[in-house]
């Protein structure tokens, strides 16, 4: 009995300095967890990954763009960003690469963040011929104004969003005015999904702005259309200046949106646990689903997680060893 207590006690013993091991390899890491929808479940997703896969011991920390960035360029910390918006901060992001505070890693959303004009798939499908902004802005009957059916709509971003005044500056680049539209303000961002489910589940056109990626999007499909000019720098500042007098079309410029970590986590990590950070990606149209998902079953980040890694491993195995994504099945 004796001998059987010591062989299990050196057994325990054997396996816990084993998992104190891997766990000492990895180490303590902190992620910033966003405060909107598909930062908050990437770094759930990460969380996950990094726990389960490659032992580490994982501290969420809340973060924003604005000090979630400008606390990782200056003081390299947190360790993680797993979506960083950085067109918001491009002087600050390029300084704290330049005096190596922080590694850009991996393309978060390699679309990239989109946001546009869109109209519902039915309504691009029936009319193959509206392609872009102009296009659209030919048929004011399409796309009725609540209040004056006479009239088209446009709608705007809500009130407080830098989109509004972008919309607006748009609506005068294209003359839609002139074109028959009225531009609309939704009121707010509810509004704004309000307005596009009503007019999607009675299949009557619809005409604004919207972004990408969202849990809206996942669950209606729609068409972004074309801007029918390139991107213009000059043009794009105007567009971006309320006050600006006279604005001209131009494209939207697609958001880069990426993960940032920092130079010491960089230096001192697993290189698997690098590799995965280098590597981890999703379309707009993955994490649309699975904000749909998390919507309509009121989900956490956590939880939508957990169910992006059970039904998608074949997305997620491409970016984790096959060490990892047998202990990550396991822990599901």
């Amino acid at each position: 009995m004796k001998s059987l207590l010591a062989s299990t006690c050196l057994a325990f013993g054997l396996l816990a300095g084993a998992a104190a091991g891997q766990a000492a390899e990895c180490g303590t890491v902190t992620i910033a967890t966003m405060n909107w929808q598909s930062a908050e479940v990437l770094s759930s997703v990460d969380e996950m990954i990094l726990t389960e896969g490659y032992g580490c011991e994982v501290e969420m920390t809340t973060g924003d763009t604005v000090p979630t960035i400008t606390a990782m360029a200056e003081k390299g910390q947190p360790d993680i960003a797993p979506e960083a918006w950085i067109d918001a901060l491009p002087d600050i992001v390029k300084k704290g690469v330049d005096q190596k505070k922080i590694v850009i890693a991996a393309t978060a959303l390699p679309d990239g963040g989109i946001n546009g004009w869109w109209i519902p798939k039915y309504i691009a499908d029936a009319h193959p011929d509206i392609k872009t902004i102009q296009d659209a802005l030919q048929h004011p009957d399409l796309f009725p104004d609540p209040e004056d059916p006479a009239r088209g709509a446009v709608y705007t971003g809500p009130q407080g969003w830098g989109a509004a005044g972008i919309t607006a500056q748009f609506y005068k680049a294209y003359d839609a005015e002139k074109a028959g539209f009225t531009l609309v303000d939704p009121g707010s961002a509810a509004g704004l999904d309000g307005a596009i489910a009503k007019a999607y589940e009675q299949k009557k056109g619809w005409l604004g702005f919207y972004w990408s990626p969202t849990a809206l999007l996942g669950k209606y499909e729609m068409v972004k259309l074309d801007w029918g000019v390139p991107f213009d720098a000059a043009a794009w500042k105007c567009i971006t200046v309320p006050e600006c007098p006279d604005p001209k079309p131009s494209a939207w410029p697609v958001d880069h949106v990426v993960t940032l970590i920092s130079t010491k986590f960089s230096e001192t990590a697993d290189p698997a646990v690098l590799d995965y950070l280098n590597t981890r990606g999703w379309s707009n149209d993955t994490v649309g689903k699975l904000m749909a998902w998390m919507t309509d079953n009121q989900a956490t980040g956590k939880e939508g997680a957990r169910h992006f890694l059970k039904e998608n491993a074949a997305i997620w195995e491409k970016w984790v060893s096959p060490e990892a994504a047998g202990k990550i099945k396991a822990a599901l």
